[in-house]
């Protein structure tokens, strides 16, 4: 978007961010994390919300038993919303702010999560998901550079993996809820469970008035002194003259001053000689995530476990206990990233779910039996229940796979996409298209899983093990590494081609001040010039135009 148009949407804009200001702020970074990442959370619900019921007499019964086909574009529904969500994003967040971008977010779940709760057929259910998913999309993008925007940057990678670990949360939660609503014979276990989904869309919507902007969004709008004041309150209790403080308002000085001159900003940005290898890495990271082959396991368990031998409520509790797995382990995650750093676990993460993808496939392909009675179109195989060793090691696979995913890919991708770009002026489009590449193959898988189980069964595991074979490959060709680094030490790193297995030792060969260089001359100008920002911001936005 050009400054033009940036500068004509700057009275409202200035509106909306005075009127959300007026209420009282809380600055601590864990709690701004757990309110913007309240959309994974509800993504999260829809998940659940869809696996706990495609399995049930009350869902199948109202809805006339959707075919294979039909119950995947039902599932996948949520993803066509979000892939459209997701890339409409920047023209609200960039012009108005991350946090209007959140209440959107908040408004649109909490409609379409309405619109399911009474849906009278699978036309209006579709459309409520449709429009939930604009929702997910919205917040799926700005959540994630919001976190970015406003963390310390060695607590970004714990902060920004929170995402993930809300949608885990989400995921366990609501399949409680709806395994509890699930036990009322009829119609109103389903409704109950979608309009429960209204729930965290009204904390999103309140929490967001207590919030802080992102600082370096309001410095970008010329509002120096609130930036800082708000950096100075997450980072060290509203001590301006604090090191870190200083480092990272120095840090998003350069950035606005670096690019005075820089033209009109738009997704074909992403696609010029100098952006283009980092746009198809972040595509591709967010490709690969879906392709794990993640959300057949969640969106589907009940199918995999009736394949696996398992009925009724052994089957839904032995599908809680994955979700449960698949939060308890997101936790290490979150340490994990700053320590060990991005590669090695992407790496390790996409091995090891090959091996269970393949293990679970063998012993389907070898232990299970024909089941044309099954009464779900989708499901056609099942490992009979005398073999319990062979249910056992399939359902432990699935267990195993969950693990690996949610400790490495499930985290890591939500992280590494926001930090890639090196680029602050590119990150909000850039996150945007990324996303927006999730939700699309989110749709596909969710659409092509009830056929491919129809039609190859048990082969359809082979296919997402392949795919994290390959993604091992390119991740360790292609994918460098971000922990630590700087916004213009990433940039650098991409302009310079340096080889994504060299990239951990990596160092600058064009000098970048130290950060104690960086917070001393900083600390000079703080006191030379308190009103750096509104003359220095109206020169960059004067001769960009």
């Amino acid at each position: 978007m050009s400054s033009k148009i940036e500068r004509a949407f700057s009275g409202p804009a200035l509106k909306i961010s005075n009127f959300l200001d007026k209420f009282p702020k809380i600055h601590n970074v864990y709690f701004i994390a757990c309110i913007s990442t309240i959309a994974g959370l509800m993504f999260g619900f829809d998940i659940s919300s869809m696996s706990a019921f495609i399995g049930s007499n009350p869902y199948g019964n109202y809805f006339n038993h959707p075919g294979a086909d039909m119950q995947g574009f039902i599932t996948g529904s949520m993803g066509i919303g979000s892939f459209f969500g997701s890339l409409l994003s920047s023209f609200v967040s960039e012009p108005f702010g991350r946090r209007l971008s959140l209440i959107i977010c908040s408004l649109l779940w909490m409609i379409g999560a309405a619109i399911q709760s009474s849906a009278q057929n699978v036309a209006q259910l579709i459309i409520g998901r449709i429009i939930s998913g604009f929702g997910i999309g919205f917040g799926s993008s700005v959540a994630p550079i919001y976190g970015a925007e406003i963390s310390p940057r060695t607590r970004r990678g714990t902060v920004n993996g929170l995402f993930q670990f809300a949608v885990t949360v989400g995921i366990m939660i609501m399949f409680y809820i709806c395994f509890g609503v699930g036990q009322i014979n009829g119609v109103a276990s389903f409704r109950i469970g979608w309009g429960i989904q209204i729930v965290p869309g009204l904390i999103l919507f309140f929490g967001c008035f207590f919030i802080p902007e992102s600082p370096r969004w309001l410095a970008k709008q010329g509002r120096w002194e609130q930036a800082e004041q708000i950096v100075a309150n997450v980072q060290a209790h509203g001590n301006a003259e604090d090191t870190n403080v200083l480092i990272e308002l120095a840090e998003i000085k350069e950035q606005l001053l670096i690019h005075e001159e820089a033209k009109s900003v738009g997704y074909a940005t992403l696609f010029k000689k100098k952006f283009i290898v980092r746009t198809f890495t972040a595509i591709f990271s967010q490709i690969w995530q879906q392709l794990t082959g993640m959300n057949v396991m969640m969106y589907y368990i009940v199918y995999i476990f009736q394949m696996a031998g398992y009925s009724g409520n052994a089957n839904l509790v032995a599908s809680s206990i994955q979700y449960v797995l698949n939060v308890v382990c997101t936790v290490p995650a979150l340490l994990l990233f700053d320590k060990i750093g991005r590669r090695p676990l992407l790496i390790g993460g996409a091995i090891s779910m090959m091996i269970w993808q393949f293990g679970l496939a063998g012993i389907l392909g070898s232990y299970s039996k024909p089941w044309a009675d099954s009464g779900n179109d989708a499901v056609n195989i099942r490992i009979p229940e005398s073999n319990k060793a062979a249910s056992n090691g399939a359902i432990a696979c699935s267990y195993l796979f969950v693990c690996s995913f949610a400790s490495t890919w499930g985290v890591g991708i939500w992280v590494y996409c926001s930090e890639i770009w090196g680029d602050n002026r590119i990150s909000q489009r850039g996150n945007a298209l990324s996303t927006s590449a999730n939700w699309i193959l989110n749709f596909a898988i969710a659409m092509y899983t009830p056929s491919g189980f129809k039609n190859i069964t048990w082969k359809t595991y082979i296919i997402y093990g392949v795919m994290c074979l390959a993604m091992a490959i390119h991740v360790y060709f292609g994918f460098p590494e971000t922990r630590g680094k700087r916004l213009e030490e990433i940039g650098q790193m991409w302009e310079e081609k340096v080889p994504a297995w060299r990239s951990a030792s990596w160092q600058p060969t064009i000098p970048i001040a130290s950060d104690s260089d960086l917070a001393r001359k900083l600390s000079l100008e703080h006191k030379e010039d308190a009103e750096f920002s509104d003359e220095k911001i109206q020169d960059v936005e004067t001769n960009s135009v």
